[in-house]
């Protein structure tokens, strides 16, 4: 019994179009706004901290999460993705924002947006599980000490005013926190750590209650407490650095374009579109595994893409699949896409309501959370685990995460896929072999009960004139090199030269060139070729690239024995 694929459009439809024809009902809306409610509250300290770790406003952080966690939710291919901005752009963000200011950021995400929403729509989405685990673990926990080192700064206080620009690498960094240790504020340090102390408490005790939010809370109170009491902490805050948030949304508009921006941002570009691209589908597998449902990845990226663009209309940061809050959505109960597009709802309620509460809101507090979201993605457990791996996977993941911490991510990523594929190649090239043997070379598999498989002569006595050699493993590129220097070797001219491939899956046209190669070389001394057990792959390639059975003194048959009964035809 036969099974029908997907059709490949539905591979395109959102999530949400197909959940809301499960008999969707109010009871099921009333979970969604529960699940929903409870993203909501451990978002809101989160997209603040990160928008400010970002160099962007709180009030950004805010608007990304509103805008963006919407169209994720309801354009999405998982039910329970939340998007919003994450702590994995921070170093990215930053250094654009550093770099080519907030505008050039804003083009860099935007032409992020149109790549992922191409990708989907080429239905790349699958191709994303191709990125080498150890380049995607070095990266990320490169990614987590550059956020622990950055938030110090909020953390303890540390007044670094007198720079001229303040310090982006973390040798920097460091020479600069050395530097100012006489700066450093008791007032933040005490209610940083004390922040920081009640959100690991609670989140051992009681993991599943908003830890985030208590933190912020226990913070702000402090801080609003010595205020009213007339004794004012010297804690920076909300309100002291960034003002009074915004009470709604800004009007959409659509940042100013250059050819000349547009080339400087490119490189920033692509870096923010593989990373939100794989951060996405990487917390759609996370879900899927969770709940036993299955995301489309296409749609997916399409969803990832235009949430960008649309984050980038209203001055957002970039915008992607957030893992914890996806996690925390699947454990409050979420059914469908639903209760994101009400997480996003409630926190534009907070936004319109009691935004003034949040200039109470300390930034060391804030840099707390950080430090707990830093610790939460830095793998360290993977770290050590990859580090048991091959040397090559261990310099793979080394370089990767070195990279993202002293160079940048771009260079990073970038360094540690090519040092990936090289591995690859270098490892399946060993796997090939091409052997010639003194025993019998005889094909396994197929057979003709009509000429049954006679045994084989020894090789010396094969037919003379006749050399028989066998192919074993994909023959790409990487391996091209092999076949020449065995068949240099070949002790005579033969006048037939069989090459046994039933062993061979795949070949590209490095290969085919190689094969070709050897095919001249016989054919300029009057000798005929013959391919055996070729498989249906390589004989598609041969076959588009012009080796074709019955020309150019080239034959395929199907076994071995056939073979030698044509050779002993060529010879007589």
């Amino acid at each position: 019994m036969s099974t029908k694929a997907a059709p490949s459009h539905s591979l395109l439809v959102p999530k949400l179009w197909t959940t809301l024809h499960e008999n969707y009902n109010l009871k099921k809306f009333a979970t969604d706004c529960i699940s929903g409610l409870t993203v909501a509250v451990v978002a809101l300290p989160l997209a603040m901290a990160i928008a400010i770790a970002s160099g962007a406003t709180p009030a950004q952080g805010l608007i990304t999460a509103i805008v963006g966690g919407f169209l994720v939710s309801a354009l999405g291919g998982s039910r329970f993705q939340i998007g919003g901005p994450t702590a994995a752009f921070i170093v990215v963000v930053l250094n654009v924002i550093l770099d080519h200011g907030y505008d050039g950021m804003l083009i860099a995400t935007f032409i992020a947006g149109l790549i992922l929403v191409v990708a989907g729509f080429l239905k790349l989405g699958s191709y994303v599980k191709y990125v080498p685990y150890p380049v995607i673990t070095g990266f990320t926990s490169g990614i987590a000490a550059t956020i622990f080192l950055g938030q110090l700064k909020e953390l303890l206080g540390f007044n670094l005013s007198d720079l001229a620009t303040p310090p982006r690498d973390v040798v920097h960094q460091l020479m600069a926190y050395g530097s100012h240790l006489s700066t450093v504020s008791m007032s933040t340090v005490i209610v940083g750590f004390a922040s920081l102390a009640v959100m690991l408490t609670i989140r051992h005790f009681k993991p599943r209650w908003p830890v985030f939010l208590i933190g912020v809370l226990v913070g702000s109170f402090a801080v609003w407490i010595a205020q009213q009491l007339g004794t004012p902490l010297n804690v920076a805050t909300i309100g002291s650095k960034f003002g009074a948030l915004p009470t709604g949304l800004p009007m959409p508009h659509v940042p100013a374009f250059s050819f000349e921006k547009i080339q400087e941002v490119f490189p920033s570009a692509l870096t923010i579109a593989f990373l939100a691209g794989v951060e996405a589908l990487l917390s759609a597998v996370v879900a899927d595994g969770m709940t036993g449902h299955h995301h489309r990845s296409n749609i997916e990226l399409v969803a990832q893409g235009t949430a960008n663009c649309a984050s980038v209309m209203v001055a957002g940061l970039p915008v992607t699949g957030a893992i914890a809050r996806t996690a925390t959505n699947i454990r409050s109960g979420a059914l469908t896409p639903v209760s994101g597009m009400m997480h996003a709802v409630f926190v534009l309620l907070f936004l319109m309501v009691a935004s003034p509460l949040a200039q109470w809101i300390p930034l060391t507090s804030l840099a707390a959370i950080l430090v707990i979201v830093a610790w939460n993605i830095s793998e360290v457990e993977r770290f050590r685990h990859l580090m048991l791996a091959p040397l090559g996977d261990r310099l793979v993941l080394i370089s990767t995460f070195l990279l993202t911490i002293f160079v940048d991510l771009t260079a990073a990523i970038a360094t540690g896929v090519v040092m990936a594929a090289l591995l690859f190649m270098h490892r399946m090239s060993e796997v090939v072999a091409v052997t010639t043997e003194k025993n019998p070379l005889a094909d396994e598999g197929e057979e003709d009960p009509q000429h049954p498989t006679a045994p084989l002569p020894e090789f010396n006595k094969l037919p003379k004139g006749v050399e028989v050699y066998q192919i074993n493993g994909p023959f790409f590129f990487g391996a091209a090199g092999t076949i020449n220097d065995i068949l240099d070797e070949m002790r005579d001219h033969p006048k037939v030269l069989i090459l046994q491939m039933r062993g061979v899956p795949m070949m590209d046209a490095s290969g085919v060139a190689s094969l070709m190669g050897v095919f001249d070389k016989v054919r300029r001394h009057g000798g005929q070729i013959i391919l055996t057990g070729v498989q249906l792959q390589p004989r598609y390639v041969l076959r588009n690239m012009g080796v074709r059975n019955g020309e150019a003194s080239i034959s395929m048959v199907p076994d071995f024995n056939r073979a030698l009964d044509l050779a002993r035809t060529y010879l007589t």
